[in-house]
């Protein structure tokens, strides 16, 4: 693994709209999935890649995770009062990672397979590459409601549009987020800016994965479990 990250972001800061009454009175990353809230499978990769920092933003209901990990071994950032989007919340919380490249992963999705933060310094290139997405192809993103996301070509240059869709987990370099000027960006605006440089690649996840952003993704993602 060529100079792997040793930080990871976990991205919990959104209203979780697409989950309607579920997140009426708690925010999307505690919401139950095969038995344990969403963010303690997020949490599960980054304790068995061994990753030393971890910070995890938090902006809806953001006390009750700020309460629900305080005898854990990570950071909380409680985005108040705007919510800063992905991009913003990476630049924020950039100080305490004290890293560069970082792991980000969003707390909305469950994988079935190997630990993608593995996967992900598996195939990380410094030379080549400012960020690397992790994709799941059509066919293994379950409960995708929407098409994919990227085309890859053979050496993993990704472009827009495409049968692969993004998981939720990269590894990108902090510095490029670091001087994009606004406060509240998502990192599409970086990805763009990295792939007119040909420096946006992807890498395959060999295994299952199921977006948990709406209500369907719940029974989905048990259902995929269950097969593995």
């Amino acid at each position: 693994m060529r100079h792997a990250p040793d930080a990871l972001m976990i991205f919990a800061a959104g209203f979780g709209t697409r989950m309607r009454a579920m997140t009426a009175n708690r925010p999307k990353p505690l919401i139950p999935v095969a038995g344990k809230p969403l963010i303690d499978h997020a949490l599960a990769f980054a304790e068995e890649a061994a990753i030393p920092r971890v910070v995890v933003n938090a902006h809806y209901l953001s006390s009750q995770i700020t309460q629900y990990l305080s005898d854990r071994d990570v950071t909380v950032i409680e985005e108040q009062p705007d919510l800063l989007d992905t991009g913003g919340g990476l630049k924020n919380a950039a100080s305490l990672l004290s890293a560069d490249p970082v792991f980000t992963l969003n707390s909305d999705a469950v994988w079935a397979g190997p630990n993608p933060l593995d996967t992900l310094a598996a195939a990380w290139d410094p030379e080549v590459m400012d960020a690397l997405l992790l994709q799941i192809p059509i066919s293994r993103a379950h409960g995708r409601q929407t098409g994919g996301d990227f085309d890859m070509d053979g050496e993993g240059r990704l472009t827009r549009s495409g049968d692969y869709v993004y998981s939720g987990a990269q590894i990108i370099k902090t510095d490029l987020v670091a001087q994009i000027p606004d406060t509240v960006f998502s990192l599409n605006r970086v990805w763009t800016d990295i792939a007119a440089e040909q420096r946006l690649f992807g890498t395959v996840y060999p295994g299952h994965w199921c977006d948990v952003g709406h209500p369907d993704g719940i029974a989905e993602a048990e259902r995929m479990l269950a097969r593995v």
